[in-house]
C-alpha cells in the first residue's frame, strides 16, 4: 500500500475496476468458508465526543497515559467496554470536523482527494464525497460483507433530491445541511436508515434503503440503537444470512443542542440536574465565564445517554452470540472544548479536547487489553480496519494512511507506526456573489508527537498569524504557549516533522510551498 497519499486518478479508476464485482460473483464469495470466517465490524462514532468524557481515565491504569483530570460523567457502559478493549490515548481526528472525518474514514484520503475539505452544506457544493472513490465499504462488500448505515452522514452536498419531493431539497432551510444519500451514491451500504445532518435530538428523521421517510419522534440514540440491534438480528433480511457484517452506526450526541432540558433524556439529565454547572469544570484551562458553559450539564447528559445505548448494544451483541467473532470500535469525529483555551468553537482546532478523540477496539481472542500510545489518525483508520478483517492485501492504492494493524494486534512487525501526526484546517474559500464558496482556505497546519503539539496559522494574505506551540507532558492542559522564537532548536525540529506530514499527505501547503512564502518570517520571541 501507498501510505505516502499520492493518489492519481489512473490508481482511482484502477481501484473502481477492480471492486465492480457481478452480484453473482459476490453471491459465490460469500458462501466460501473463509469469507465466513471473517470479523464482523461494529464501529461507533456519536459526534463530537471528546476523550475527556471518559470517567474511566481517573481509574489507576488509565490515568498515567494521559496526565489529565476525565470529566465528571457517568460512563459506566464505556468504562466496562474499555477494560475488554485496547484502548487508544493519543488518536486524533486529522481535521476535527464532522464532514471531512467521514469523507477521510470511509476512503482512506486526505480531505483534498476524499472530496470533503469543508462541512457540506448547500453553499460549499464542491465539498463532497467523490463518488468515485473506493470507500471501506465498497471493500468490504466486494469481500461478502453485508455493510450498514445507521445515523448521520453529513459528507455530501444537498442536492435537490427528496424522494417525496423531487427537485427539491429536501426541507426549505436557506441555506440546506440535510441531505439524502440516493442508493447509487452509498458505497456498498445496502441496508441504509440515515440522513446528512439535522440537529433536533428527539425529533431526528431518516431515509430507509428504498428512499422512505421516517420520523420516529424519539431519542434519536436510542432509535438508532433499536435499528442496529434490528440489523444484528436479521429477522427481516437487514442483512445477508451467513454472511459477515460491517455496521456504521453515527449517532449525532452530544453534539449541539446542549442547551436545555429538552436536548436530552431526563433520566440522564437527573444525574447532573442539581450540579452547579461550575462543579462539571475540572480541567484549570475551562473559562466556567462564557456563555457556554452551563451547557455542560446537557452536553454530559447526552454523554451519558450515549453511554447507555452503546451499552444495551453490545448486551444484545453478547445475547446473540456474535461478540466473539464481532471487532468493536467506540470513537468519535472530533472532540469539545467545552470553554477550554476560551474558545466557543467546539471543535475545528488543534487543542487537545478537539483534536484527540477516544478510540477503542475489542476483538475477542486477537487484541488484548491494554492502554496504547500508537498515535493512529484518522486517514489511517480504513486501511487498518481492512487489514484486521483479513483484507491487507485489498486496502485500495487510493488509501494514504497507515496499515496499524500490526500495532493494534500487539506485535507490531512490519508496521510503520507515525512518531507525529498531521492536522488541517481549512476554511471557505473564495465567495461568488450568490454566496457560493469555491475552493479551500487552507488556515492552519500543525503537527504532533509523542511530546509536543504545534500549529501554524496564517492570514489570507500569506502572513504569519500565530504560532501555538505545547508541551503536552508538562502542561497537559496546554495553558502555557512556548514563545518558538526563543526556543529556536525545539521549533526549527517541529517545523522539519510538520514539512514531512504535509509532504507525505500531499497537502496544499506542500504543494504551494506556503511555509516558504509565509511572511514576515517568524520574529524571536513571537507567539
Amino acid at each position: 500500500m501507498n501510505h505516502v497519499g499520492k493518489r492519481r486518478n489512473d490508481t482511482v479508476m484502477k481501484d473502481i475496476k477492480k471492486y465492480l464485482i457481478p452480484v453473482s460473483g459476490l453471491a459465490i464469495v460469500a458462501c466460501t468458508d473463509n469469507v465466513r470466517e471473517r470479523p464482523n465490524i461494529i464501529y461507533v462514532f456519536p459526534d463530537q465526543f471528546r476523550n475527556q468524557s471518559l470517567a474511566f481515565w481517573d481509574r489507576d491504569g488509565y490515568s498515567e497515559y494521559v496526565k489529565w483530570q476525565a470529566d465528571p460523567v457517568s460512563t459506566p457502559n464505556l468504562d466496562k467496554f474499555a477494560d475488554e478493549a485496547l484502548v487508544l490515548s493519543k488518536a486524533v481526528s486529522t481535521c476535527p470536523l464532522s464532514s471531512p472525518y467521514r469523507g477521510m474514514f470511509l476512503t482512506g484520503m486526505y480531505p483534498e482527494r476524499s472530496g470533503v475539505t469543508l462541512n457540506c452544506m448547500a453553499l460549499r457544493p464542491e465539498s463532497t464525497l467523490d463518488p468515485d472513490a473506493t470507500c471501506i465499504s465498497d471493500v468490504l462488500a466486494a469481500n461478502g460483507y453485508s455493510c450498514g448505515y445507521i445515523g448521520k452522514l453529513h459528507a455530501e452536498t444537498p442536492m435537490k433530491n427528496d424522494p417525496a419531493n423531487p427537485g427539491h431539497y429536501v426541507s426549505d432551510r436557506n441555506p440546506e445541511w440535510d441531505a439524502y444519500t440516493p442508493p447509487e451514491r452509498r458505497h456498498g451500504f445496502t441496508y441504509w436508515y440515515s440522513y446528512g445532518t439535522y440537529d433536533v435530538h428527539k425529533d431526528p428523521h431518516y431515509w430507509d434503503t428504498d428512499g422512505v421517510r421516517h420520523d420516529p419522534g424519539e431519542y434519536s440514540v436510542k432509535h438508532e440503537t433499536d435499528k442496529a440491534i434490528e440489523f444484528l438480528r436479521n429477522r427481516n433480511g437487514e442483512r445477508k444470512d451467513g454472511a459477515p457484517f460491517f455496521l456504521a452506526l453515527a449517532y449525532n450526541p452530544p453534539h449541539s443542542p446542549y442547551e436545555k432540558a429538552e436536548d436530552c433524556m431526563a433520566e440522564d439529565y437527573a444525574l447532573y440536574e442539581d450540579m452547579d454547572y461550575r462543579e462539571l469544570y475540572v480541567r484549570p484551562n475551562a473559562d466556567t465565564t462564557l456563555s457556554k458553559a452551563p451547557a455542560a450539564r446537557y452536553y454530559f447528559a447526552n454523554v451519558t445517554g450515549v453511554d447507555r445505548e452503546f451499552g444495551r448494544l453490545m448486551a444484545e451483541l453478547e445475547r446473540l452470540g456474535l461478540d466473539r467473532n464481532t471487532i468493536v470500535v467506540f470513537t468519535s469525529d472530533h472532540g469539545e472544548t467545552m470553554c477550554s483555551q476560551g474558545t466557543l468553537d467546539p471543535k475545528n482546532s488543534i487543542y487537545t479536547e478537539s483534536f484527540n478523540v477516544p478510540f477503542m477496539i475489542r476483538y475477542p481472542g486477537r487484541i488484548s487489553h491494554r492502554v496504547d500510545s500508537t498515535m493512529l489518525s484518522t486517514t489511517d483508520i480504513m486501511p487498518t480496519m481492512l487489514a484486521l478483517a483479513g483484507l491487507g492485501e485489498e486496502i485500495p492504492d487510493s488509501a494514504e494512511g497507515r496499515n496499524l494493524a500490526p500495532a493494534l494486534l500487539g506485535n507490531g512487525e512490519g508496521c510503520d507506526v507515525p512518531d507525529a501526526v498531521l492536522y488541517i484546517r481549512n476554511l471557505d474559500g473564495e465567495k461568488d456573489a450568490d454566496g457560493i464558496v469555491h475552493g479551500i482556505f487552507p488556515e492552519a497546519r500543525g503537527v504532533k508527537t509523542d511530546r509536543y503539539t504545534m500549529e501554524i496559522s496564517i492570514t489570507r494574505d500569506y502572513r504569519l498569524k500565530r504560532v501555538l506551540l505545547f508541551d503536552d507532558w508538562n502542561d497537559p492542559y496546554q495553558m502555557h504557549c512556548i514563545p518558538y522564537g526563543e526556543n529556536p532548536a525545539l521549533f526549527a525540529d517541529l517545523c522539519g516533522k510538520l514539512k514531512e506530514k504535509l509532504e507525505e499527505a500531499d497537502d496544499i501547503w506542500f504543494r504551494e510551498n506556503i511555509m516558504e512564502k509565509i511572511s514576515p518570517a517568524p520574529e524571536r520571541g513571537k507567539k
